[in-house]
Order: C-alpha cells, then sequence, then structure tokens
C-alpha cells in the first residue's frame, strides 16, 4: 500500500496527540485513590509521585498509531489483529469487561464483526473505548474532517458495533483535528469553534445530544457544574464521557496542564476523560505545553509494530 506522500508529517502530529493522550491517561489513573483524599489532591494540584502506568486507553491508542505508521488508513482486520496481539501481551490494563470479551475472542479466532455485535445481548457496545483511544487517528487526517469521520467510524467499530460508540470515536477524532488546525493557524483558537464542529459532524444518538448540551454550557462555569450535567465517565458510555472531555479541552485549548487539572476535578472515569481531553489539548497548545516532568514519569510506551 502506498503511504501519503505528507506521511512523516501525518505521524509527527499523530505521536503528538498519543503524548497528550498517554500522559493524561496515566495522570487520570494515579487519582483512582480513596475519595477521601482525591478531591484535596486535586484542589491542591498535586502531581501524582512517579512512575505513572498507562491503561487500556493508551494501549489501544498505541494500536492504532500502529496501524497508521504502517498502512497510512484504518484496514479493520489488521488493528483487530494488533488489539489482540496487545491485549494477549497485557490483558491487565484496565479493559472493561466487554473489551475482555470482544478481544479474548479474536485472540481465538472468532472474526470480530461477529464478536463486536455479540455483546449486549447484540446490540454491541455503546461504550467509550472508541473515544478515547482516537485522538492520533484525527491528528493523523487533520487536513480533511470528512476522511476524519471515515476512519474514526472504521476504527471504532472494530470492538464497538453501536452506532453511539462509533459516534464518540467520530466526535473526539474531529476535536482532535480542528484542535490541530486551531495549533497551526489555520482556524482561530475557539472552544465553542471545537465543540461545534464537533457537534456538526458527530452522527445522532446520544452523544450527539450531550454535545448539543455541552454548548450550552458557557466555558466559565464551574467544571463540577458541567461534570454534574454532562456526566463524567461514571457510566463508561460514550455519551456520558465525551461531552464532558471535549468540554474541558475547549475550556483550555490553550493550556495542558490546565485542561488536565480541570479534567480530572469531573472524577469518574478519570482517566478516560483525561485521555480525551490530553489528545485534543496538545494538538492545539503544542508540545511544550505538556510537562516534561509528566512525560518522564509516564512509562514508556511501547510503539513495537507487528511482524
Amino acid at each position: 500500500m502506498n503511504l501519503p506522500a505528507d506521511h512523516a508529517a501525518r505521524m509527527e502530529r499523530a505521536l503528538l496527540a498519543l503524548d497528550g493522550l498517554s500522559t493524561g491517561d496515566a495522570f487520570g489513573e494515579r487519582f483512582f485513590v480513596h475519595p477521601d483524599h482525591v478531591e484535596r489532591l486535586i484542589a491542591e494540584r498535586a502531581v501524582p509521585a512517579a512512575p505513572w502506568r498507562y491503561t487500556d486507553d493508551t494501549v489501544m491508542a498505541l494500536g492504532i498509531v500502529e496501524v497508521l505508521e504502517r498502512l497510512g488508513t484504518i484496514e479493520q482486520d489488521a488493528l483487530a489483529r494488533v488489539f489482540a496481539r496487545r491485549y494477549g501481551a497485557e490483558p491487565h490494563r484496565g479493559y472493561g469487561g466487554a473489551a475482555h470479551e470482544i478481544l479474548r475472542n479474536i485472540v481465538t479466532g472468532t472474526p470480530w464483526q461477529v464478536t463486536a455485535k455479540a455483546v449486549f445481548g447484540g446490540t454491541g457496545s455503546m461504550g467509550n473505548g472508541g473515544a478515547m483511544r482516537v485522538a492520533p487517528l484525527g491528528a493523523y487526517f487533520a487536513d480533511d474532517l470528512d476522511e476524519v469521520v471515515r476512519q474514526a467510524k472504521a476504527s471504532a467499530e472494530v470492538t464497538h458495533a453501536h452506532p453511539d460508540g462509533q459516534a464518540g470515536a467520530v466526535a473526539v477524532a474531529v476535536a482532535a483535528a480542528v484542535a490541530w488546525q486551531m495549533g497551526t493557524g489555520k482556524e482561530v483558537r475557539s472552544g465553542e469553534a471545537l465543540l461545534r464542529a464537533a457537534f456538526r459532524f458527530t452522527p445522532d444518538g446520544e452523544t450527539k445530544d450531550g454535545l448539543a448540551k455541552a454548548l450550552t454550557i458557557p466555558l466559565e462555569d464551574d467544571p463540577r457544574t458541567a461534570a454534574s450535567t454532562l456526566g463524567s465517565g461514571y457510566r463508561v458510555l460514550s455519551w456520558d464521557t465525551v461531552p464532558f472531555a471535549l468540554w474541558c479541552a475547549a475550556r483550555h485549548l490553550d493550556s495542558y496542564e490546565e485542561a488536565l487539572w480541570t479534567t480530572v476535578g469531573g472524577l469518574g472515569d478519570r482517566d478516560t476523560t483525561c485521555a480525551m481531553a490530553g489528545g485534543v489539548v496538545a494538538l492545539s497548545a503544542g508540545r511544550a505545553s505538556i510537562p516534561a516532568e509528566w512525560i518522564a514519569a509516564r512509562e514508556p510506551l511501547a510503539l513495537g509494530a507487528e511482524r
């Protein structure tokens, strides 16, 4: 397969999104501590002690980056194999119950098309897993939002047969693409514009409804109010995770640190909301916005390619 002529530049921004996503994921994971302590730690902005271990959010994002680096597109069978290989090597990275079932079945030879549809009584997953891993894809295809939508849907479909699970991936990927355009000056940096773009391209359903609600919450509002209104991932579903994560990203498009402290303050599925927000904001604010000590605290990324 012929790679795009600008493949190296696309990969550079995909890797920037991956650093933002993975550092956010590992940062948020460190705040799963006793409820009596977590709000105090966040209020004090107590940076967690290293090392920061990343979760399945990052492992699956690594899989997407691996496929894009090799093929320059989301080839679904290849992505399913990479997801399964990485799952088989490290099954204890925090995968949810449905993900365990789907990936175990792929490992043992069940086609992804069958197992992704079989979960939840045949409806497929509407969880946030397709969205948590997709920011590097939005970065790779950032020059063409229609292609971002197509590729994001394809990447999610491997594990999320439910349309709303795919919609979450579309929303985050579009937000990542628009954030990169804003970061390079191709578009004016605007949180509201970022949310509107995500809303416009997201297919109809509960995730899009959540984005519509996010657009009604001023970006200056208390993030705890936004979390209460939108949900912050306690249900681990696309529609109660993606709108809040993108609202937090939109609020702080020029500051990775501020975006992450805002996002983790919503509690909920905090590794995943921070992964989403981190992957988006890194593309707008730039690599220098990610604290070097945070990247150093995050465990090294396993970027190995399929052989």
